[in-house]
């Protein structure tokens, strides 16, 4: 993959708490961070406080907090959403500057906006940054935000959803993989999402938006499209699945629904593929090794 793999997820325990700690003790972390001594003074007080080993009740107050992960489950850093009618301010911190330039902070930028478009349904999302955290500010850029308002100590960068979504069917936001879904799917799989809340559903509704819209009549034999069937790699072990609508899901049988995690994972892939993804908690590491059938190429399209 090009580029880097983070996932977010908003458990916090005290664990996480203690980390961010130190990263908050780390003055070239705190440097250009809004009100550092008080987000630290927070952990800090929580962490007396609770006994539980769960905080993040305490932790979403006021916003939604999320502990950013890469690709070997290694927490990195945080992202707080914090929504305000229809637009929602995002901050987020890379907290151990060894991980500095090695484009998580991008990556962490889109799995934000993921959330906060997708998700939380901001209408635009803002971020406020200080002008000489020239690293922050060019991953912005890179994310395509825009200047909104430049002043001696902060500035301002905005992106609205209509842009965000323009810039992900462009292939900006997303994985460098392109990934294709028929015409018929694309309507059937958004009429299904209209319904339905959860991570799986925003992880889905981004691929379908990212996706290349194609014929059935004219999709590649090696696509993995909704009814498939297709052998799969998952991290070392192989297992044969079916992609299947929810109301079909038979895990048993291997008939795995398009909303579950590895269902929504492969939605679109072709032979070859492999892509990291979370399931159950975890990254993985899903392969596609070879779809045994699809719909569209054996003629049925009635599926």
């Amino acid at each position: 993959m090009n580029k880097p793999f983070v996932s977010l997820r908003p458990e916090i325990t005290r664990t996480h708490a203690l980390i961010l700690m130190d990263w908050l003790e780390d003055e070239r972390v705190t440097r250009y961070l809004s009100d550092s001594r008080g987000v630290s003074r927070f952990i800090a007080q929580a962490v007396d406080r609770a006994q539980m080993p769960i905080l993040t009740h305490l932790f979403n107050q006021g916003g939604r907090f999320f502990m950013a992960y890469d690709r070997n489950d290694i927490p990195v850093g945080f992202v707080r959403l914090v929504k305000t009618g229809a637009e929602c301010e995002i901050v987020l911190v890379i907290g151990d500057h060894d991980n500095w330039g090695r484009g998580l902070g991008a990556s962490t930028i889109r799995e934000g906006l993921k959330l906060a478009f997708l998700d939380m349904r901001a209408e635009s999302v803002i971020a406020k940054i200080h002008p000489n955290n020239t690293r922050s500010l060019k991953g912005f850029e890179r994310c395509g935000f825009l200047l909104k308002l430049e002043t001696p100590t902060l500035n301002s960068l905005f992106m609205t959803s209509g842009r965000y979504l323009q810039l992900l069917r462009e292939g900006a936001m997303a994985k460098s993989t392109d990934i294709y879904v028929t015409e018929i799917d694309k309507a059937r799989l958004q009429s299904l999402i209209e319904f339905e809340q959860g991570a799986a559903i925003v992880e889905l509704e981004h691929e379908i938006e990212r996706a290349i819209v194609v014929d059935p009549q004219h999709v590649a034999r090696d696509v993995v499209t909704m009814n498939s069937r297709v052998v799969l790699q998952l991290d070392d072990e192989q297992t044969e699945v079916g992609l299947v609508y929810p109301q079909d899901a038979d895990e048993r049988s291997g008939k795995l629904s398009v909303l579950s995690d590895v269902g929504a994972a492969i939605l679109g892939y072709q032979e070859g593929d492999a892509i990291d993804w979370r399931v159950t908690d975890r990254t993985r590491r899903i392969r596609i090794e070879r779809v045994l059938y699809q719909p569209e190429s054996a003629g049925d399209f009635h599926l």
